[in-house]
């Protein structure tokens, strides 16, 4: 399945994914002090959405771009603010990815390794968004349905991953509670790019 950003809704659901506030030098992980909760309301657990859906066309299509770095290829870059991700690729280019991140108030920054890797997670809603949200399962397989998507990259010891969404419309939007989301589609193809022990760097913006 394919999908057009033309054709994608104009609300806001939330997630789970992070933003960064990075300056200068890189800093240590510093999730919120809500790090334990990792979806809100707005998401959609049972609602189907295959690996196939990608977004082929406007800014948060996957594409190869001029990207100026001193990191080594592979390294993977985040840019919240401008709601990207980077594959550093060498010779000034890499491959960006348009991704959903952290509402105001859930960010952090900092520089963390891919820890762990996993096909169509399960999830695991915490006691926190239980309170709020009693009608919402306490384990839900991986599957189309999950809101974790088809493939999730966990970063470091954080409870943070980069994962996928059965919710597409929601990339370019600031909606979660902590954790970094692509369609399927592109979480599919950036898995199989990632390795474990990935440096994974996060910036609130460019830097020049």
């Amino acid at each position: 399945m394919i999908l057009s950003r033309k054709t994608l809704p104009g609300f806001v659901a939330a997630g789970f994914v992070v933003t960064a506030l990075l300056g200068g030098a890189l800093a240590q992980p510093r999730p919120p002090g809500a790090m334990k909760e990792t979806m809100e309301i707005g998401d959609e657990p049972g609602r189907v959405s295959t690996e196939e859906v990608s977004i082929t066309d406007g800014p948060y299509a996957r594409q190869m771009v001029l990207f100026r770095s001193s990191e080594p290829a592979g390294t993977v870059v985040i840019h919240s603010g401008e709601r990207f991700l980077y594959i550093v690729q060498g010779n000034n280019r890499a491959l960006r990815y348009g991704i959903g991140v952290g509402r105001e108030g859930f960010t952090w920054s900092g520089q963390v390794q891919v820890s762990r890797k996993a096909e169509w997670p399960d999830w695991r809603p915490p006691p926190e968004m239980l309170q709020r949200q009693p009608y919402l399962p306490r384990f839900m397989a991986g599957g189309p349905g999950n809101p974790m998507g088809a493939r999730a990259l966990y970063l470091g010891s954080t409870v943070f991953r980069i994962h996928g969404t059965n919710q597409p419309e929601t990339i370019g939007e600031a909606i979660s509670s902590g954790c970094f989301r692509l369609a399927n589609g592109d979480i599919v193809d950036l898995y199989e790019r990632v390795p474990l022990g990935t440096k994974v760097i996060i910036r609130h913006k460019a830097t020049l």
